[in-house]
């Protein structure tokens, strides 16, 4: 699997859409679009425009960008400033749907940030500004509900009520029930090599309303910003292919070109059918089990990603194996799966699920740097409470399956990294009172141990 879609370090611009925090004429709509697509499969949607430019649409998708908390684009605009400036957000969103409405609408460029990689290689992110957030919210807002009702199951990534959690259960799942021959697949650089026209022919399989298809062209075409290492003048680049990480209509996007995979692999003449296969998917993350791969089921998957989709396979980190063989992993969105010894000696064995070593290592980093005394000069106490906020974080997505055991790794490590902080920051040497443990005391000062 590729590291991208790991949840908890997730850094798409997403927004997950809330029908509670909607207006109700737009959650009617939405019900209503959605049905339609569900009733007439073949059905395609011609007049959506109006539906986007709308100013309750719009005011509904400001507010989803608003509580996003994305930062600012190329231009500097933030939200606080929107709010803050002279005629305020309706001032904003009036400008805006009069570029929608005489078609003035040109998108800034995307800001190109990077952030760094577990390996320490750089992952670029393209951020929108504001403005164009706010445009792309509302054209989720409409398109969502059209494609959520034709995706299939096997999907779980960026998709409402659907979670990480949940396609994990459903590999565990599938591993119970004896598939556990596994391809296990790796798309290199999946968000920046989708092909814009094939992209643009998914997406008017449902939508042929023209002036939103003109939407997603700019966008997919929009120019990067790059500021030079040095300093100096931005540099500013064009893009032919894929899909900037950070906007927020690039999640819907993704899951919409990689649907197609979906139905190749679920239709009569597919391996769903006739290997019994299953696939599990999260974004650009999915995994093929079944009883036995073969080179037919192998070349079916291989085929349809490249020649057909036009993407490319890592064939360094793909790999094809039998998860119940002895010393064999299954590790997917963070969480490594395998087939254990039962703990009490029994002659039992069980399929473990635990938080993946690379997470486990990726934390422990994180929290040194938390509690780096050259850089931290902050009292024990507020550190802890920092320590806790982030290790709370980190617990509600490893509750999953056996992570005990990670858990008092992290304890220790904590404790060690805490203890060593307290030290090295007192001239005299730090103790704790007398009669209580280190344990007990960096407890007494509000340390939750996992």
């Amino acid at each position: 699997m590729t590291e991208e879609s790991e949840v908890y370090f997730d850094f798409y611009e997403s927004i997950e859409i809330c029908e509670k925090h909607l207006s109700g004429k737009l959650v009617t709509l939405r019900q209503k679009l959605k049905q339609k697509a569900k009733e007439e499969k073949h059905f395609r949607f011609y007049s959506l425009y109006n539906h986007i430019i709308h100013p309750d649409t719009l005011m509904n998708a400001w507010k989803q960008v608003r509580d996003n908390r994305g930062s600012c684009g190329v231009d500097g605009v933030t939200i606080k400033e929107v709010e803050e400036r002279e005629g305020g957000v309706q001032s904003f969103l009036r400008e805006i749907e009069q570029s929608l409405v005489d078609r003035s609408y040109k998108p800034d460029p995307v800001l190109r940030v990077y952030i760094e990689k577990a390996n320490g290689k750089l992952r670029p992110l393209g951020i929108p500004t504001v403005r164009d957030r706010v445009i792309q919210t509302a054209l989720l807002l409409i398109l969502d509900p059209i494609f959520e009702a034709d995706f299939k199951d096997c999907s779980y990534g960026f998709r409402p009520g659907r979670s990480a959690h949940d396609a994990l259960k459903m590999i565990g799942k599938h591993l119970k029930e004896g598939y556990c021959a596994v391809y296990d697949a790796d798309l290199k650089g999946y968000f920046d090599s989708i092909p814009h026209d094939k992209l643009i022919a998914c997406v008017r399989m449902r939508v042929v309303d023209g002036s939103v298809l003109n939407l997603l062209r700019m966008w997919l075409k929009a120019p990067v910003s790059e500021k030079p290492k040095g300093g100096g003048q931005a540099r500013i680049k064009r893009t032919k292919k894929g899909t900037p990480q950070g906007g927020v209509i690039s999640p819907l996007l993704a899951n919409i070109y990689l649907h197609w995979f979906d139905r190749a692999f679920h239709c009569t003449r597919g391996p769903a059918e006739w290997a019994k296969a299953k696939l599990v998917r999260y974004a650009d993350d999915f995994v093929v089990l079944a009883r036995y791969i073969g080179p037919e089921l192998e070349q079916f998957i291989e085929s349809k990603i490249e020649r057909w989709l036009g993407l490319e396979i890592n064939r360094e980190k793909t790999r094809i194996f039998d998860s119940r063989s002895q010393g064999e992993t299954l590790d997917f969105l963070g969480y490594s799966f395998r087939f254990d010894r039962d703990l009490y000696g029994r002659r039992l064995r069980y399929w473990n699920l635990f938080p993946s070593s690379k997470s486990l290592q990726r934390e422990q980093d994180r929290l040194k740097e938390m509690t780096n005394c050259r850089k931290c000069f902050k009292p024990l106490r507020e550190l802890i409470k920092e320590v806790n906020d982030h290790l709370q974080g980190w617990t509600n997505y490893y509750q999953l399956g056996y992570p005990r055991k990670a858990f008092r790794t992290l304890n220790s490590f904590v404790r060690k990294r805490l203890t060593r902080h307290a030290q090295r920051r007192s001239q005299r040497g730090y103790r704790p009172p007398s009669g209580k443990s280190f344990y007990a005391h960096l407890s007494d000062l509000g340390l939750r141990y996992l």
